[in-house]
């Protein structure tokens, strides 16, 4: 039964009525550019001044794009989806640290969040960002070739051996372990750690999964590369396509630092490319696992017309869906009405260390046409339903 994406009464089912103004208001206020970049702003200050504005961040935006400050904080939300059909992804989004002891913490983080997935049939996948590991600049000298020192050298050992810690573990568990992708001038040297552990950890199954941001041009190619080499070396491919999420900052760099942008030329040639990895992936099923992390309707009937196509059972293991929590509740709840494989990535953590996170959800809504007028359109269509009835 293919899923009915204007259904907000499934769509909205866990949602209060006052969860559901508290939704419509946030979309108001993040359809409005001025006011996201002011609000961006006078946050990041009073942040940076230890100004008394968690409690305001919790009650508002942390608590809808968010599932708490802590794995136990998060269980409600995560077993009440459950039951709804929807999965859970624990992301412990906390980003930009800079020390060892800050990136001992979040391996441990994650480590603990794969005893999770063990445990709970809710939660399908543990997830880390690579950046969480280690420091950036560090990928990023090693992406560019730039000789290390010995300093470098032994932190960037230490970024290894984290990623070998939980690899070990997702593999010892066999549970699944998404790898987030961020910048493209940091990006190869997380791919090339990702492929070092698809190669030992992916032999039977994909348990490692690389993510592949479609809205550079270059990652078909990329794809096509990876899967040659997985068919050489026999071993399994697991990726997570989406379109990305660094769309303005990669074309400022190219422009600052004078280099032909890595991002396609047009939002339709990012769809394309999108579909083209989806069509790609669904071509070679027997060899690459797909999580498509995607709120664009149009790419999730696609891939459910390649399944329905290849008569596929909706369940299929090796085939995901994905959105972030807080958006697409529409799209989500549908599918796993459906009985499609759908999870929502939910970002956790202390409040003050999520903010950047939650500021580029803000800013990213803002910036992508058409995603916060649509949720807005569907908030509402449910807000008069419910009046109604």
């Amino acid at each position: 039964m293919a899923p009915n994406f204007e259904n907000t009464a499934i769509a909205f089912q866990l949602k209060t009525d006052s969860e559901l103004e508290r939704a419509y208001f946030l979309f108001k206020l993040i359809a409005n550019e001025p006011l996201v970049k002011i609000g961006t702003a006078v946050t990041n200050f009073a942040i940076k001044t230890h100004l008394p504005i968690e409690g305001l961040i919790r009650a508002t935006v942390f608590d809808h794009f968010c599932g708490g400050v802590s794995e136990e904080d998060c269980l409600p939300i995560i077993d009440r989806m459950y039951e709804k059909g929807v999965h859970s992804i624990l992301d412990y989004s906390v980003e930009g640290k800079e020390v060892d002891n800050q990136f001992d913490n979040a391996l441990a983080k994650t480590l603990e969040i794969l005893d999770f997935v063990k445990e709970k049939d809710a939660i399908p996948f543990a997830v880390f960002k690579p950046t969480g590991f280690g420091r950036f600049q560090l990928y990023q000298k090693v992406s560019e070739g730039i000789a290390l020192n010995p300093e470098e050298t032994a932190a960037w050992g230490r970024i290894v051996n984290r990623y070998e810690q939980v690899c070990k573990k997702a593999y010892d568990l066999d549970v699944s372990l998404l790898i987030d992708a961020e910048e493209s001038w940091m990006q190869k040297a997380a791919d090339d750690l990702a492929l070092q552990m698809m190669r030992k950890y992916n032999k039977k199954k994909a348990v490692v999964f690389n993510t592949l941001q479609m809205y550079r041009w270059d990652r078909m190619d990329y794809l096509r590369e990876l899967h040659k080499t997985a068919e050489q070396e026999d071993f399994k491919i697991g990726v997570k396509v989406v379109r990305g999420a660094y769309l303005e900052k990669e074309n400022e760099r190219a422009k600052e630092h004078g280099y032909a942008t890595p991002i396609c030329a047009s939002k339709k040639a990012t769809d394309d490319n999108f579909n083209a990895a989806i069509d790609y992936i669904m071509d070679h099923l027997d060899q690459i696992s797909i999580y498509a992390g995607t709120h664009n309707e149009e790419s999730c009937h696609r891939l459910i017309a390649q399944m329905e196509a290849k008569k596929l059972k909706l369940s299929n293991p090796n085939i995901w869906f994905g959105q972030l929590y807080g958006m697409s509740d529409h799209i989500t709840f549908n599918l796993a009405e459906s009985g499609y494989n759908v999870s929502k990535y939910l970002p956790y953590g202390p409040v003050r260390d999520v903010m950047p996170y939650l500021i580029r959800r803000a800013e990213e809504n803002t910036s992508v046409a058409g995603q916060t007028s649509r949720e807005l359109a569907l908030l509402q269509k449910e807000k008069k339903r419910r009046e109604l009835h």
